[in-house]
């Protein structure tokens, strides 16, 4: 199977990619390398994504034109994981809207004038849910920020897509996703950087005891390919993909503490609009559906990240 994968450079993107590759899968990806954070970073990723044998094209979707746009050719699936990430008032409303909003409209009719039985996959957020993210997928979603508002657009337009006509999609809803990769600006990468070099961590006032459900990265790319692999069971749904296990943002700091050996110099900064104060992922329906659980616990997870920082990023790559 020649499995798309849009946002290959990025941090699940990229994760994705290395292990659909393992998996056998003939992986091709996109990439827009804008300046959300450091391209430096996205282009060293894609150097080691080439080298692994996965074909990266550099490009913007929302470009696409009436004619077939290249990187869609000879492609059996699309996974979606490009977008405007994360919660932040230094981004503009047009960028959360082109990014999430048009960036998917072009693909999707794109993909729709191909005319075949082509598989696509939207990567959307617990975001959707608004500020209590402890629901199942039947309930009506209450985005809280232009994130969530421009995510659940982005994936109504697929499923409305895939209800009204014969095309074939499905959305997974992801959950405090962390790991190695993972963009600079996440909790985990600051935190390990900061008690790494003796750095004060600012912290958003009232997170400490924010409740999330965080997913290994590595188990949130078992649950992708799970869509893939049980399609029937996965076309015209919409899955929740994270962890039942949910912690404070106090206990996953003293877990990054343990593993290091070392205390965060917490500083506290005024909250953020919009942040989630508590995600709690329900996924009876993708268990039942697909068979998929995640099977990494916090500290583990948490114990590889410490570890690739270490490995691949001290030292090595400018990540801030």
């Amino acid at each position: 199977m020649r499995v798309l994968v849009t946002g290959v450079a990025g941090y699940i993107g990229s994760n994705l990619a290395f292990r659909a590759k393992e998996c056998g899968f003939d992986v091709l990806g996109i990439d827009g390398f804008t300046d959300y954070y450091n391209p430096a970073i996205k282009r060293n990723t894609a150097k080691r994504l080439v080298a692994a044998g996965v074909e990266v094209l550099e490009g913007d979707l929302t470009a696409a034109t009436s004619v077939m746009p290249p990187y869609l050719e000879g492609v059996d699936a699309v996974v979606h994981l490009a977008g405007q990430p994360g919660i932040s008032e230094a981004t503009p409303w047009e960028d959360y809207q082109r990014n999430n909003v048009l960036a998917t409209n072009r693909l999707l009719e794109a993909v729709k004038r191909m005319g075949t039985s082509l598989k696509f996959v939207n990567i959307s957020s617990s975001s959707v849910y608004g500020l209590h993210a402890m629901d199942r997928e039947s309930a009506a979603p209450k985005p809280a920020s232009w994130y969530g508002v421009t995510k659940l657009s982005a994936e109504q337009e697929v499923m409305a897509a895939q209800w009204s006509t014969d095309f074939s999609a499905c959305s997974l809803r992801l959950f405090s996703v962390y790991g190695e990769r993972e963009r600079p600006e996440k909790l985990f990468p600051k935190l390990i950087r900061a008690i790494d070099l003796n750095l004060e961590f600012p912290l958003f006032e009232g997170s400490l005891e924010h409740q999330r459900s965080f997913t290994y990265v590595g188990d949130v790319c078992e649950g992708i390919l799970a869509t893939l692999g049980n399609w029937d069971r996965a076309d015209g749904e919409i899955f929740n993909l994270g962890t039942d296990q949910c912690f404070t943002t106090g206990e996953a700091i003293r877990t990054v503490e343990e593993i290091m050996g070392k205390q965060a110099n917490l500083k506290i900064v005024p909250q953020r609009l919009g942040d989630q104060k508590a995600t709690h992922a329900n996924i009876d329906k993708i268990g039942s559906a697909l068979g998929w659980a995640p099977k990494t616990s916090l500290k583990a997870g948490l114990t590889k990240m410490v570890d690739w920082y270490m490995s691949e990023v001290k030292g090595k790559i400018d990540w801030v």
